[in-house]
């Protein structure tokens, strides 16, 4: 997949949160006030609500097996992905820690997300 050059440079160094989650998902329905609150407290990131089932196209390969998941890219270095509980602070420390991380080893198909993710607009 080609990236626009301008979405490309657009997005080169931003910190981006992708939360990963379903509908039917209660849990995922109590973290959008954390998700509101980290906008809040992180305003330079970019934040994305993707619904797993209706985003399933922009998803694609990746497998997201409890809720909520994070993934946490800066630019287009992976730097976490994985399940978190669903308390402000547990997700404030995991996006703190995930962005001075060495990038996160390969898992091709969150990598791929990723690159989608900071792509779009």
């Amino acid at each position: 997949m080609s990236i626009p050059t301008d979405a490309h440079q657009r997005h080169a160094h931003t910190t981006l949160v992708a939360c990963l989650c379903a509908a039917w998902c209660r849990t995922c329905d109590a973290y959008h006030e954390v998700m509101a609150d980290l906008r809040a407290q992180f305003p330079d990131y970019r934040f994305i609500w993707v619904d797993i089932e209706d985003d399933e196209e922009l998803v694609g390969e990746l497998e997201v097996e409890t809720f909520p998941t994070l993934l946490i890219g800066v630019g287009e270095q992976l730097r976490f992905i994985g399940p978190v509980t669903p308390q402000l602070s547990t997700a404030q420390r995991m996006i703190s820690s995930a962005v001075e991380a060495p990038m996160s080893p390969a898992n091709p198909s969150a990598q791929a997300l990723l690159v989608r993710l900071q792509s779009s607009c």
